[in-house]
């Protein structure tokens, strides 16, 4: 293992000391972060210098399943590197990982965090130099990451602009992503409220941009995640996400971390043995979730 001196742009601080702890200990890990894999940092996919990504290839893997995993931070707050910890163990199962970052708010409110998951899609299908395979993409990401994720699962079929022969997403991983950002009357600087006041160019665009919103027609597996102590909203949305898909033609399984809270759902994934490893992998060989 080699020792990384990260040089990391500065940002707002974060709303809890349960998220800066959090923060502390993964960027912790990622100053160990595997120096035997191949990898870039600091890709470029957009002009903005938000809109980078870094790649971990697993050894002498040819065209690999692509997972392209968007950190959390409430879509004001994150860093790629937050999830630098996970690249032994997805390129174990063969896979290729990616590690975006995405315009966070509130300088850029929503849509511009959405628009980059899509426009990093195709930057990655457009790349000369970019060795995964395209045609075979799973997407993951933790709390507003999973949100991400989910919401780029379930609208890419919807966007305009990306050849369906280019890029074929498979499944969906999201670990306690917030499915449902709507709320008819958030407390005063809560969680809830921040989305109105940060996060959202327009009060009535949580529907647009609430993954519970576009499932119907969905045809790609989901292995929804989230803690038995997870935020409410994280539980409801998940569980709300799940039934809702349930009754679309693809698999979808839910599964609750026991006696786990919102940030140990990610931390658990330093385990290679968790959980979502074991779904990530089956989902990749095609097994029943």
């Amino acid at each position: 293992m080699a020792e990384r001196i990260l040089h990391l742009e500065e940002q707002m601080p974060l709303p809890t000391m349960a998220a800066q702890r959090y923060a502390s200990t993964v960027l912790a890990w990622a100053q160990h972060a595997p120096k035997q894999l191949p990898w870039e940092r600091n890709v470029r996919y957009g002009p903005h210098r938000q809109q980078t990504y870094d790649v971990f290839y697993p050894h002498n893997a040819g065209c690999a399943p692509v997972v392209i995993f968007w950190h959390g931070g409430g879509w004001t707050n994150g860093y790629k590197e937050w999830n630098w910890f996970m690249a032994e163990h997805v390129t174990r199962l063969g896979a290729v990982l990616v590690l975006p970052d995405y315009r966070l708010a509130p300088e850029y409110r929503m849509p511009a965090a959405f628009d980059d998951c899509l426009l990093l899609l195709r930057s990655l299908a457009a790349s000369q130099t970019f060795q995964g395979d395209m045609r075979n993409v799973y997407v993951a990401g933790h709390s507003a990451g999973g949100h991400l994720a989910a919401l780029t699962a379930l609208r890419f079929k919807n966007y305009r602009g990306v050849e369906d022969s280019d890029i074929a997403i498979r499944g969906c991983a999201p670990i306690s992503g917030i499915m449902d950002l709507s709320h008819p009357k958030p407390e005063p600087e809560s969680l809830e409220a921040r989305v109105y006041d940060m996060v959202l160019a327009r009060a009535d665009d949580d529907g647009i941009f609430s993954p519970v919103c576009w499932t119907v027609g969905n045809n790609l597996s989901f292995a929804l995640n989230y803690g038995e102590y997870d935020s409410p909203r994280v539980i409801r949305s998940n569980r709300r996400l799940a039934a809702l898909l349930a009754c679309q033609s693809a698999p979808v399984a839910c599964h609750v971390e026991k006696g786990r809270d919102h940030f140990d759902t990610h931390l658990m994934l330093r385990d290679p043995h968790n959980h979502w490893y074991r779904a990530l992998e089956g989902m990749m060989k095609g097994d029943p979730l």
